[in-house]
């Protein structure tokens, strides 16, 4: 029995909460793919499906966007069965055949190899990413796909800069649009101004059919989970921390950190006098840096 989230007949998708919920998502997607240029006319667009409630949604709001840009593009939903046990297999092929939505199915036996080569009690996030990653990304080139949607939300690139900052020393988050290292791929993420709890809410009035993941949820000691705790725990104390955090990775000011790679710390003593530097002249020699 594939489970589904507790609805709220407040936001059945009949009633004007769940279309103003709609709207305000839908809303936040276009204005992501707008501001990052995520989607060009003739764009084949490969939305990566999981069987959770964020890729669902994902899909959700293509689909409703695609009837409406003002650029025409493809959609395929792809989803990758990496032969885990007890995954139902008709569960995507059969919501995907009755949304009328194109779709591929990838089978890749990576959950045999990530249990077989990581111990006991380690964490397998690391090892199932990149098998799944080098899956879509070989499919992707073989298919003519321009661009690859992943589900990450706004939550997600928050606790991934808190994971970068506490656990490898990086200032860096996931970006909304990323060139693959072979720079071969463009990878997106519309939900990336979406908070995850306005998903949560989308996707139990939409009663998606859920599908679990025996690896990820079976681990209790994720970095991940601690930090999702500890933003939790913030949000709760301080309501709208989370978003003043996002905000500020979209507001960076390199002259206020201290990476020499990302400002020209050496060129300010030729501007010494000068008249007060504008915003332009920042961005223009973070650029020349880069």
């Amino acid at each position: 029995m594939i489970p589904r989230s507790p609805v709220n007949p407040a936001t059945t998708p009949h009633s004007n909460n769940f279309k103003k919920l709609q709207a305000q998502l839908r809303g936040a997607v276009g204005k992501a793919i707008g501001d990052y240029a995520m989607i060009a006319e003739g764009d084949r667009v490969m939305v990566c499906l999981s069987g959770g409630k964020d890729s669902y949604t994902l899909l959700d709001m293509l689909l409703s966007l695609q009837r409406s840009a003002p650029v025409r593009f493809e959609l395929l939903a792809v989803n990758l069965d990496q032969k885990q046990p007890g995954f139902p297999v008709d569960v995507l092929p059969r919501y995907l055949s009755g949304l009328g939505v194109p779709f591929r199915i990838i089978e890749q036996d990576t959950y045999s190899v990530v249990k077989r080569v990581i111990p006991t009690g380690k964490t397998m996030c690391g090892l199932c990413s990149r098998l799944r990653r080098g899956a879509l990304y070989r499919f992707a080139a073989e298919n003519g796909i321009t661009k690859i949607a992943l589900g990450h939300h706004r939550d997600d690139l928050v606790e991934t800069l808190f994971l970068n900052l506490f656990f490898a020393g990086k200032l860096k988050a996931m970006p909304p649009k990323l060139l693959s290292d072979d720079r071969r791929h463009i990878v997106i993420r519309p939900l990336a101004y979406v908070a995850e709890h306005l998903i949560t809410r989308y996707s139990a009035a939409r009663e998606f059919p859920i599908i679990p993941c025996t690896l990820c949820g079976s681990q209790t000691n994720l970095q991940r989970l601690a930090v999702r705790n500890m933003l939790g725990e913030w949000e709760q104390k301080f309501p709208g921390r989370i978003e003043s955090i996002f905000s500020a990775l979209c507001n960076v000011a390199g002259s206020q950190l201290a990476d020499p790679a990302l400002f020209d710390f050496a060129g300010l003593d030729d501007l010494r006098g000068a008249l007060p530097m504008t915003e332009d002249d920042e961005d223009a020699l973070a650029a020349a840096c880069q």
